[in-house]
């Protein structure tokens, strides 16, 4: 069974935000205790440069990454649906990285930012695969993947496909199966229509048109990858932050997967007044604090 908290956060003078929970959950406690040794830091006011590589890869676009060496386990931010490398939370994690000296990578999907492909091309298994490249060429060691929205939904299946390498997962606002359930909430006339004419104009307040021009193509092949409609063989430690105002994926998404996922170490984190971005500064320093206190798990467990 699942370990399931939800929490709410109040203002504390030491960190700023202080955990009140309510039901079992494990870990709050110790994720928000003070660390002389090696407090997080993040978004400073100069941000040092990192320059962008790319991996090449044989009959598939090359896909653009900035990496950070150092220690063990590695963190690897997988952004969400249309978002590059540049992201707020994946900025703010390669600063919380480099304070405490551990290893990181974020990268672009293929067919987004830097990353060579087609956009229109590009589907939830071809992105799979940019994950497990990045995973496969780039990463050494044990890694912690860090997934937002469409990233939470790939983290999950790169956790079945890689399990020796990925040690915990971490999703933000994680869309599991969300373009095929919302799709499949659509009326049936207009799954009708959108099946005739070979694309979605799918509604989204992110983009500047107003919508996002998704292939009927790609909505069949996404349905191979639903994971809520069985158990989720993943076993690592996973904790999933969610924002009760995600008009985009609603938070019961994560409570889902909490339900469905093998792995008894798992703690939902809702915060009352979020969104589906979670970029604000309270959202942000709950990430990293997370990371930071799976690190501290991980390594006692080395240990």
């Amino acid at each position: 069974m699942a370990r399931v908290g939800l929490t709410s956060w109040v203002p504390c003078r030491r960190w700023g935000w202080m955990a009140v929970s309510f039901g079992f959950h494990r870990g709050l406690s110790t994720l928000l205790a003070p660390k002389a040794e090696r407090a997080p830091r993040w978004l400073p006011a100069c941000r040092q440069k990192t320059s962008i590589s790319f991996l090449s890869r044989p009959d598939l676009p090359n896909l653009a990454y900035k990496r950070l060496k150092g220690k063990s386990p590695g963190i690897i931010f997988i952004p969400g649906y249309m978002s590059n490398m540049n992201g707020t939370k994946a900025l703010a994690i390669e600063e919380f990285c480099k304070s405490l000296g551990h290893a990181y990578i974020r990268f672009d999907y293929s067919g987004v930012g830097n990353s060579d492909g087609n956009l229109e091309e590009c589907t939830v298994g071809k992105w799979r695969k940019d994950v497990l490249s990045i995973i496969d060429d780039l990463a050494e060691g044990p890694q912690i993947l860090v997934g937002s929205s469409l990233g939470g939904w790939l983290m999950l299946h790169a956790a079945i496909a890689r399990p020796q390498k990925v040690v915990a997962l971490i999703g933000v606002a994680t869309a599991v199966d969300s373009l095929v359930t919302q799709f499949n909430q659509l009326p049936v006339e207009a799954k009708k229509e959108i099946e005739m004419k070979g694309v979605w104009s799918m509604p989204s307040k992110y983009s500047e048109e107003g919508f996002y021009r998704i292939q009927y193509s790609v909505i069949k092949e996404a349905e191979h990858y639903c994971l809520l409609h069985s158990p989720i063989p993943v076993n690592c430690p996973i904790r999933l932050l969610h924002g009760m105002k995600d008009d985009i994926v609603p938070w019961h998404t994560s409570m889902q997967v909490a339900d469905r996922v093998v792995s008894t170490d798992v703690d939902v984190i809702l915060r009352k007044n979020s969104d589906h971005r979670m970029k604000e500064k309270a959202d942000i320093q709950l990430l990293v604090y997370t990371i930071d206190d799976l690190i501290d798990k991980l390594s006692t467990v080395v240990k």
